[in-house]
């Protein structure tokens, strides 16, 4: 399951992160508002995936406890406006069905750290 994230999160396609998800999945990322469903999703990877057009996102490591688990990442790529290279880690952690859907994520990474990154950056 964390391989097929990373490698639908470096993949460029939305959707293809959105399916990672169950239908009505939510991700909140730093204690944020929550997204919530495939299409709030897919437009917030869409997002990600049009500040880096090279996206790619490591699997660090992973840990998993029945249906919780700990994705830990690093985000790798060049900012499409500044044209910043950036590298960030951060971790979610996942509630999972049975079939290994995401139904939670809750998402952190040091958002201060990324705005320098991408303003001057690594």
């Amino acid at each position: 399951m964390a391989e097929r994230y990373a490698a639908a999160w470096s993949s460029g396609d939305p959707q293809a992160v959105a399916s990672c998800f169950e239908a009505d999945g939510t991700v909140v990322i730093n204690n944020g508002e929550p997204i919530v469903g495939h299409a709030a999703l897919a437009e917030m990877a869409a997002g990600f995936h049009a500040e880096f057009p090279d996206l790619v996102i490591k699997l660090d490591d992973f840990r998993c406890s029945g249906e919780n688990a700990i994705f830990v990442w690093t985000l790798e790529g060049k900012h499409a406006q500044t044209g910043n290279s950036v590298r960030v880690g951060g971790w979610e952690q996942w509630a999972l069905t049975q079939a290994n859907t995401i139904t939670q994520s809750r998402g952190y990474f040091d958002a201060d750290e990324y705005d320098r990154q991408i303003a001057e950056g690594i």
